[in-house]
Parts: C-alpha cells; sequence; structure tokens
C-alpha cells in the first residue's frame, strides 16, 4: 500500500509520498549520476532485460534493496514520479514483466520532462508488460500501476491495466492511493481502455475495500483541498496522519502513515518523500530515509553534496527506533516534538534551496538529538 499526492502553489509544484511495503523490507536512498554515451546494448531491470539507453539522466533514488526499481524518485531535469499498486484483474498471475518500480526508474532516466517520462513509461508498457513477483519475502503478490508523474510546468496521472493506459493532466491538485480514481474521458488514453475509466469489471475489490484505499485517498484529498499556502511542514503533516490514535495505537489501514499491524494489516510506511520543483530551479528534496515517518526526521538530498540519506545505517537505525519507541509511548512523544523543533528550521532551509544548511542542522540533530535549529544557523534565500 502506499500513497502518494501533488499540489501547485506559491509558484512551484510540491509532491509527497509515502512508501508502504513489507515491515522489515530494507529501502535504500540512492545517488546515481548522469549517463553519456554509454555502449552497453541491455539492461537488466528485476526480472527482464531490456534495450538500454546510451543517456540518462541523474537521479535520486528511493529503491527497496532486493529490486533495479525505485519506489519513487526525482531527476536532475525536475521530474518526480511515484507509483501505487492498483488491483487490476488483469493482472499478471505468471510470467515476468517490468515491475511498476522499474517503469518508475526507467521514467527517471530516460525523461526530461513529465510529459517525457509518462510517453516513456507508457511505451515500456506496451512494449514489455508489466508483471512479477513484486514483494520481498511474499511472492505471490503481483499488481498493476498507478503513477503520479509531475515536474515544475506539469501534473499527470496515468493508471494502467494490463497494457492498457489512460492519462489525465491535472491543474491543481491529485492524490492516488490502491485503487483506480480517473472516471470519464480523460486527456489521453490506449486504443483498448474504457472511456469511463477502469471500474469494477477491471478492477478486483477485495485488497482496495480492506486496504482502505478509497479512504486513505479522500483523506489526502481532503488536505489538499484545505491547504491554501503549500510547504514542506503542511506536507510531512499530512504525510505522518494518522486516522485515529497514533499508529502505535488504535493503527488503521485508513492511516496516511501507516504501522504494520499482522495479516489485516500487511504494510508499514518504508520511506517518504516531500519534492518542491519550481521553475528555473534545482528540485528541493526531503526523505525520511527510514521507516515510520511519525517519528522519522527528514532530511535533505541534492545532486551534490553531503547527505546523511545516503548512509548505509540510516534504515536500520530507523527500524531499531521503531521498535524501541513502540515499547515506550512517553519516549515517541518526545522524539515527535524534538523533530518538530528541528525541522521548524530544517525544511525551510531545503525549500530555500540550502541544502548544506539543512544538513549541519541534520549533523547536530544525530550528534545530540537536540532542537538542532536553536541559534545555529541562519538560512538565507537563495541567489536569483
Amino acid at each position: 500500500m502506499c500513497d502518494t499526492l501533488v499540489i501547485r502553489g506559491g509558484g512551484a509544484v510540491w509532491f509527497a509520498k509515502n512508501s508502504d511495503r513489507e515491515p522489515g523490507e530494507v529501502q535504500r536512498v540512492e545517488r546515481h549520476a548522469a549517463v553519456i554515451d554509454d555502449p552497453t546494448e541491455k539492461l537488466a531491470c528485476t526480472h527482464i532485460e531490456i534495450d538500454q539507453v546510451p543517456d540518462r539522466q541523474a537521479t535520486i533514488l528511493s529503491r527497496p534493496s532486493w529490486m533495479w526499481g525505485a519506489e519513487m524518485g526525482v531527476n536532475a531535469s525536475g521530474v518526480v514520479i511515484g507509483n501505487e499498486a492498483v488491483f487490476s484483474r488483469r493482472v499478471m498471475k505468471r510470467g515476468k514483466a517490468l515491475l511498476g518500480m522499474d517503469l518508475v526508474r526507467l521514467g527517471l532516466e530516460r525523461g526530461g520532462s513529465a510529459h517525457e517520462s509518462a510517453a516513456i513509461i507508457i511505451h515500456l508498457l506496451e512494449t514489455h508488460g508489466q508483471g512479477g513477483p513484486a514483494g520481498w519475502r511474499d511472492k505471490g503478490f503481483r499488481y498493476d500501476n498507478s503513477f503520479l508523474i509531475a515536474d515544475a510546468a506539469e501534473i499527470l496521472v496515468l493508471e494502467t491495466c494490463g497494457r492498457d493506459w489512460r492519462l489525465e493532466r491535472v491543474k491543481r491538485h491529485a492524490a492516488i492511493s490502491n485503487a483506480y480514481s480517473l472516471e470519464g474521458p480523460v486527456t489521453m488514453a490506449s486504443e483498448g481502455a474504457p472511456t469511463e475509466g477502469f471500474g469494477a469489471n477491471d478492477e478486483t475489490w477485495l485488497r482496495p475495500k480492506f486496504g482502505r484505499a478509497r479512504e486513505r485517498r479522500a483523506c489526502a484529498l481532503n488536505a489538499l483541498e484545505g491547504l491554501e499556502k503549500p510547504d514542506f511542514t503542511a506536507l510531512a503533516g499530512i504525510m505522518r496522519s494518522h486516522d485515529r490514535g497514533d499508529g502505535f495505537t488504535k493503527g488503521s489501514n485508513r492511516d496516511l502513515c501507516l504501522h504494520h499491524g499482522g495479516l489485516m494489516r500487511p504494510s508499514h510506511t518504508t520511506n517518504s518523500m516531500l519534492v518542491r520543483m519550481a521553475p528555473g530551479e534545482a528540485p528541493a528534496i526531503a526523505m525520511t530515509g527510514s521507516k515510520t515517518p511519525c517519528i522519522s526526521l527528514y532530511r535533505p538530498v541534492a545532486f551534490d553534496g553531503p547527505s546523511s540519506l545516503l548512509s548505509d545505517t540510516l534504515w536500520e537505525n530507523g527500524a531499531a527506533r521503531h521498535d524501541a519507541l513502540a515499547r515506550d509511548p512517553s519516549g515517541r512523544n518526545q522524539v515527535r516534538n524534538r523533530i518538530a523543533a528541528a525541522e521548524a528550521h530544517i525544511l525551510p532551509a531545503i525549500e530555500a534551496g540550502r541544502p548544506d544548511v539543512a544538513e549541519a542542522l541534520v549533523t547536530a540533530w544525530d550528534d545530540h538529538g537536540l532542537d538542532a535549529g536553536s541559534g545555529k544557523a541562519e538560512i538565507d534565500a537563495p541567489s536569483n
């Protein structure tokens, strides 16, 4: 299960995604340099091999450690993509093709705009299909995909069902979850896609219903509709939200910050990402790099410079923190208060195009677990 949302405001496009996977599945944040004139002819994706391209974008990816593809990411041209599992009746029950996560990474590596990335994903979908084992331990877990694709100028929702697809251009805001949501005519569609949308004839009912996919999407949309001035603090609050309780207690599949709860709640939020994209500016990116965003700090990452998100131990440290705080209600309240105090300085620094300042504040947090913002740095607006 996952949730992805986007909104325009303040001269920028703001994007957020929670990646919900199996609770013990490690998810790494990785930075990959641009590639030019690569002579390699073939690319090994998670399950299949496809033709490689010689020129590829620099990318920042959030990648489950066992697969080639990525749950979400950003490229140096300012394109951001996240995918969602959708449970179509045409899912590939046997055999292997491209995973939705492979398509995310391929769209980022090969696309220079949201429109171009969407076209690349559609072409690869029609050429190679989608499918294969998509779970870390649960190798019977298979699904089709929807995608939210954006840059500073354009927002696109792409839903797929087998090799068919429907694409909608979004004006202000959108949210996608683990159920189909595009109804009626759309901007573009494949020849075999139904005009009215992928509905009851195309979607199984069990997982969307028990996963509360439509309730989570409604929660995200309600939050976006009431958001007059988007910023990272507001988006972080949405991605950390719980329907009732605090996630550790009274957890629910209606929670955007999803906590594992046995067979009825098998997924857990294993990383969270926030991105701001504005014309003529490098994308501003923050991720937790660890599970459970309600007790994790959002950290900066850029296409150069140091970032604690690239640590080989960040995810494991976050998992240990989750397990300790699951037994300590007062401790998790203290951690949340310290995170709020630190992020009051960290998140504006990332938004202002100063990941170096934000990283210094994060280092203070990691060293001391204190209010990293109190008088430690001045945050200057980026020069134009």
